[in-house]
């Protein structure tokens, strides 16, 4: 399986909602569409779903044509899913499994199979309106799978979920990645660096970076130290912002995130200060930026 996306582009009236937007998602990835809320990722996943017609670009799978339908090789789970509250679990699933063209038969067979798969089939005979958040957002992803795609696209798949059911719905798509294509969007940064091999970075409609992981990390990578004080006033930063290892301090509360450019002189140094001025450290923890820090720097260039 190969999706290819080429200057792909949306525009509402002349509000441009994508803008010349080009990947390749291929079989076995577990990619992250990460984005701040309004970037383009459901205006995207609704273009690839084929339930928008993109202003121009074109969209390949598998090599076919653009234009063509490829529905039935994808499975879809919107942001918002809506399900008939009073069908069950296995009626839902046998209804939209009909509609994927199976027999009944096979979609009786297909929804049991799936139902224990994401772990619902206990509750395959109580009504939808009983299920809980993460028992729905398991049911849609079940829907999606339905007539074995290729490849899922979900859409903001746990941002509405409470822990409980973000946990749920998160180890879901770790043990689906196994078998599953899967694109995914979200805003959640700790969710696409726990369970994506990959990310595309859309901002303001435009894909900023891409790649994997570790290439990601290689290419932002930056020595960091973490500060804890028991307080933090604005002479404490700016005399630690006088060293010469450090390069930019953020705050958070009493903890103080260092960029510095030699972590060997930067502890030399900061343990120093600290000593000298009889600040009271809780806290001094070498770490590596986060997803987060790489995030800011490449939507703020």
């Amino acid at each position: 399986m190969e999706l290819l996306i080429e200057n792909l582009t949306k525009k509402f009236n002349q509000q441009v909602a994508v803008n010349n937007v080009s990947f390749q998602l291929k079989s076995g990835q577990c990619i992250a569409l990460l984005g701040a809320n309004g970037a383009g990722k459901t205006t995207t996943l609704r273009m690839l779903a084929g339930l928008l017609t993109p202003t121009s670009g074109e969209i390949k799978f598998d090599g076919s044509q653009n234009g063509v339908d490829i529905r039935s090789k994808i499975g879809y789970l919107p942001q918002h899913p809506a399900f008939y509250g009073w069908m069950t679990g296995k009626e839902f699933l046998v209804y939209v499994g009909r509609l994927a063209n199976l027999t009944k038969l096979e979609a009786e067979n297909r929804a049991d199979h799936l139902l224990e798969q994401v772990g619902i089939s206990d509750a395959k005979n109580k009504r939808i309106g009983k299920y809980s958040g993460g028992m729905r957002q398991r049911l849609g992803i079940a829907q999606a799978l339905i007539h074995k795609p290729s490849m899922i696209m979900l859409d903001e798949p746990v941002s509405a979920l409470d822990p409980i059911g973000r946990r749920e719905v998160l180890t879901l798509l770790q043990e689906l990645k196994q078998d599953t294509t899967i694109l995914f969007s979200t805003h959640i940064l700790n969710d696409a660096e726990e369970i994506s091999d990959g990310l595309l970075l859309i901002h303001q409609g435009q894909l900023v970076e891409q790649g994997s992981l570790a290439e990601l990390r290689e290419k932002y990578q930056k020595q960091k130290i973490e500060l804890s004080f028991k307080e933090v006033d604005d002479q404490m930063i700016e005399q630690l912002n006088q060293l010469s290892s450090i390069v930019e301090i953020s705050q958070n509360r009493d903890q103080l995130n260092c960029i510095v450019n030699n972590v060997d002189l930067a502890r030399e140094q900061i343990l120093s200060k600290t000593l000298d001025s009889g600040w009271q450290m809780t806290n001094f923890t070498v770490s590596r930026a986060t997803l987060e820090d790489m995030f800011m720097e490449v939507v703020n260039k």
